[in-house]
């Protein structure tokens, strides 16, 4: 019985792995809503598809941290118009993944800088695959490529407020950046951050489950008790949230851990639901199976191979 349902489970993950995408995942654009909900500060986040977009916006114009995709272009125009005077004059992202950057070469051409760490357009030069969740992105257009890049920090000076940004080394991939804006007490944490659900891990291009805690460890020591995050994906949290967070990532970390010490395979973790206590407050991005799977691949990087058809599971859910 314990094999048949073994055999179902990888049968139905294997199912559910998504088509390989080489541009924007396929969905009904038209009726995709852009909102705009206020964080604090002046500081507003942008909902939609993809990750979420932090705006600056005042008398000199806009700043983006992210831009989702060219599809959505326009409502994220029309969204941000209310809240400041002037056009879109920097797009700042967090990583190049395709629901962050793929809006990118939309803002350029209407006059926008792009800024990113420096391994963003090495990433978009070539097509990326995203093994894990079988699927594929890039080569970006040219315009889409950071025009500024950095490599440990940056900061800039807009609109009044002073933005902070910091590279955080193999978290959620090799190119995240965290931005602080340290006047209106927010930071926009990227995808080294999911308020609703377990994180995906692009441990092909740099991720791992280790950085991925040390993230938290780093964003909540710059943090304030009462700094409001944006997150990748998710609703904007407080610092009780990312707390939580950083205890689920490191939970489920050290129980896999145990069951791969304990030489259990991969099938096997999985089936021993090592997040079945958690999955309440956190499967909302991604499969608890999905996770476990990816934070396994990290843990044994190099020593034991995990199939895509593994990894994926139902639903869909942010790079």
């Amino acid at each position: 019985m314990k094999s048949r349902r073994l055999f179902a489970a990888a049968t139905l993950l294997s199912l559910a792995c998504a088509p390989l995408v080489r541009s924007a995942p396929a969905q009904d654009w038209d009726k995709v809503q852009i909102k705009a909900i206020p964080v604090a500060g002046g500081i507003h986040m942008l909902t939609g598809s993809g990750g979420n977009i932090g705006v600056l916006a005042g008398e000199n114009g806009t700043l983006l941290v992210d831009s989702q995709f060219p599809q959505l272009h326009d409502k994220i125009v029309a969204a941000i118009s209310p809240l400041g005077h002037g056009p879109v004059r920097f797009v700042a992202n967090t990583n190049w993944h395709y629901d962050h950057a793929m809006g990118n070469e939309l803002f350029r051409k209407g006059g926008a800088v792009i800024v990113g760490h420096e391994n963003c357009p090495k990433r978009m030069a070539s097509e990326q695959v995203h093994d894990v969740i079988g699927s594929k992105s890039g080569p970006y257009p040219p315009a889409a490529w950071p025009e500024i890049t950095f490599s440990e920090s940056l900061t800039l000076h807009f609109n009044g407020e002073d933005i902070q940004v910091l590279h955080i080394p193999n978290a959620h991939s090799d190119a995240d950046a965290i931005f602080i804006f340290k006047k209106a007490n927010v930071i926009h944490t990227g995808d080294v951050f999911f308020s609703a659900g377990y994180p995906y891990i692009d441990i092909t291009n740099g991720g791992s489950i280790d950085g991925m805690i040390a993230a938290s460890d780093r964003v909540l020591g710059l943090a304030k008790a009462d700094t409001m995050f944006i997150p990748g994906h998710g609703p904007a949290a407080n610092r009780a949230r990312l707390e939580r967070y950083r205890a689920m990532l490191a939970t489920v970390r050290d129980r896999v851990a145990k069951l791969a010490a304990e030489g259990k395979t991969l099938e096997q973790t999985i089936a021993a639901k090592p997040t079945a206590d958690l999955d309440g407050d956190w499967q909302k991005a991604m499969p608890p199976e999905s996770f476990v799977a990816l934070v396994y691949k990290s843990l044994r990087a190099g020593r034991s191979p995990v199939s895509a058809a593994t990894v994926c599971g139902a639903g869909s859910f942010g790079l």
